[in-house]
């Protein structure tokens, strides 16, 4: 096998020919593409694989793996392409909304959620992100994230057809599929799973598997343990006595990016996905991907080698697909993921984190230094601004951001889990832990937004904070996701204790059934749901009509009150957003708004507001306020 070589001409010879022979012909559009991507895919595999042998005829034979994929696209998906590469900014708008849900538990089967496409065009929904639906394991599979083929839905869900007709749905109803792609591991009965174990010529090198414990420990004296509950440290043994690498559950196992053969079998999965009608891909567990010896394995610089690999792949195939990262790691190394040629779009874990923070210590300074300074991203980049997520939240605050507030990262951890769990003297919040380590006293919380509000706990402020959370999440930019569910006031669901499959896994707790109740009630103002529903799609409306609420940079705005967080958001005109996490009410001083003309307007209600005097918030409560400037 050739390597590939400092000089590229015979590289890129090779790769041409293979597209000539996959497309047949000349394909100017992709001809364009191409003279573009090669030089770059050229640098990232040489860096990736430069000291493996096979790696020339990988780069060739994925590039003829997007050829293909281009010479199969639909015609409608073309032009998609064609119109987002005209839009490229389109995930930026005010208009964007973004929902998510298991399958089964919201809508029983894809043709399920093919029938509420009229509730989420009502809702406002523009992005709909559908909870892993591959084949898996029977039994407990990690909620679907361990994959045992990319290319099979899960058959109680539908086809991968239904799938291909969703999406087409969707997108005609101006709705983009999310899918996610869990690329660092798949199920130990994946195809290639099984042919690596048995050895078979060119698996063998697909996954981590050594001979004795040797080499596992040596990696495990610097990674480390995820999930403690199912398996110590990184490794499982196979039931011939060898070891294999599994980061998560030990029926996940690690990929071996290292090899060239694993990169090219993702990239034929990836742009598979992308035919069926696939818009945004979830890059799950981005952080994990590379492993080095001697290292944490986690955020490596091969990691994002090959995220922005894969976007090439992906731009010549598919030029419209998106990713957004799935990194729920230190602020600093989050924030390394986003950027255009990496993930467009990312989780705001801190932003979520920190805003259930505020909410137990009735205290916004750590969420308010998190806006100041962390929330800024590159240019045609966006977050993804949830409450709560299908996952756990883990207090992935940076503990300098804690200490320059006077704040003990380590204990204040412990006690926002005591507190969101329910061990706290007077809390609000009926969470559950997930995953708690002795060894290390780290834990993190489930529950559902309401759960974790008040709502289950009959606490007055439950709403108004279910309210206020979704509102920070809606006002900052970027797209604000739902847990479809929480706009009904769903509460935890304890049944799963019973279910075999899920009883070992807290998470789901808060991944209740559709409540057809609650959903029916949603207009109904004196139910829980249909003050939640009518409150928050009141806000989600004039998010929408709101230009200033589209994806630009946040400007500060501090008062004198540590329950109070306060930010602008400046476009054509300017939106002052403040916000209470207090069980008090306080009046923000007029001195503190004299920057701006008295009179202004509140743009969720439409009525003038007088500044002269000041502005009261209530306890939970929140004003977006048309301002002017003096």
């Amino acid at each position: 096998m050739a390597r590939l070589s400092p000089d590229p001409t015979t590289d890129f010879e090779a790769a041409r020919a293979a597209v000539r022979a996959e497309l047949g012909g000349p394909d100017a559009a992709f001809d364009a593409r191409l003279q573009e991507s090669l030089p770059v895919l050229h640098d990232l595999f040489r860096q990736l694989y430069g000291e493996r042998e096979d790696g020339r005829e990988a780069l060739a034979a994925v590039v003829a793996s997007a050829a293909a994929s281009w010479r199969d696209r639909p015609d409608d998906l073309k032009a998609l392409d064609r119109r987002r590469t005209a839009d490229p900014e389109w995930y930026l708008s005010e208009r964007m909304l973004g929902g998510v849900c298991y399958v089964d538990r919201y809508a029983g089967s894809l043709r399920g959620i093919r029938d509420r496409i009229p509730y989420f065009r009502e809702l406002g929904l523009t992005y709909l992100h559908l909870m892993p639906l591959f084949a898996s394991p029977e039994g407990n599979n990690d909620g679907g994230y361990a994959v045992s083929s990319y290319r099979a839905v899960d058959e109680k869900l539908g086809t991968m057809d239904d799938l291909a007709e969703l999406a087409a749905d969707l997108r005609e109803a101006g709705i983009s599929l999310v899918v996610d792609f869990i690329f660092n591991h798949t199920s130990n009965e994946h195809e290639w799973a099984r042919k690596a174990v048995a050895g078979e010529p060119g698996y063998e090198d697909f996954y981590l598997i050594f001979p004795d414990r040797t080499m596992p420990d040596r990696y495990e004296e610097t990674v480390r343990e995820i999930f403690p509950d199912d398996h110590p440290g990184a490794f499982v043994q196979l039931d011939d006595g060898r070891w294999i690498w599994a980061t998560f559950y030990h029926f996940q196992w690690d990929l071996n990016y290292a090899n060239p053969a694993v990169f090219r079998a993702m990239a034929g999965e990836m742009l598979f996905l992308a035919n069926q009608g696939v818009e945004v891909l979830r890059m799950d567990a981005v952080a994990f991907i590379w492993k080095r010896l001697g290292t944490t394995c986690e955020s490596l610089p091969e990691a994002h080698l090959l995220l922005r690999a894969f976007n090439q792949v992906l731009s010549l195939g598919a030029p419209s697909v998106l990713f957004k990262s799935e990194a729920i790691v230190h602020p600093d190394e989050v924030i390394t993921y986003i950027s255009t040629d990496e993930c467009q779009l990312s989780y705001n874990p801190l932003q979520m984190a920190l805003g259930w923070e505020a909410l137990a210590t009735r205290d916004g300074r750590l969420l308010q230094k998190a806006l100041d300074e962390r929330h800024a991203l590159p240019a045609g980049t966006a977050w993804v601004n949830y409450v709560r997520s299908h996952d756990d939240i883990g207090w992935t605050f940076a503990d300098e951001d804690a200490a320059a507030l006077g704040i003990d990262g380590y204990s204040h951890r412990r006690f926002l889990n005591d507190f969101y769990v329910g061990r706290f003297p007077g809390t609000f919040s009926r969470g559950v832990p997930f995953q708690e380590n002795p060894k290390t006293g780290d834990a993190r919380v489930t529950g559902t937004t309401a759960s974790l509000a008040g709502v289950e706990a009959g606490d007055p402020g439950g709403e108004d904070r279910v309210i206020l959370a979704h509102a920070l999440a809606l006002s900052t930019g970027g797209i604000p996701l739902l847990y479809l569910g929480d706009e009904l006031g769903q509460l935890n669901d304890y049944g799963y204790r019973d279910d075999p499959a899920h009883a070992g896994d807290s998470r789901w707790v808060h991944r209740p059934a559709a409540d057809s109740a609650a959903f029916a009630a949603r207009h109904d103002p004196s139910t829980v749901a249909g003050r939640i529903h009518s409150r928050l799609t009141k806000l989600i409306h004039t998010r929408q009509r709101t230009p200033e609420f589209a994806d630009i940079p946040l400007t500060p705005f501090h008062t004198s009150h540590p329950s109070v967080v306060g930010f602008q958001r400046i476009g054509g005109g300017v939106v002052l957003v403040l916000a209470n996490v207090g069980d008090d009410a306080v009046v923000v001083e007029a001195d503190t708004l004299s920057g701006f003309r008295a009179d202004t307007t509140d743009v969720v209600t439409g009525e003038g507001v007088d500044l002269s005097g000041g502005l009261e918030l209530p306890a939970h409560g929140f004003r977006w306020l048309r301002v002017r400037p003096v």
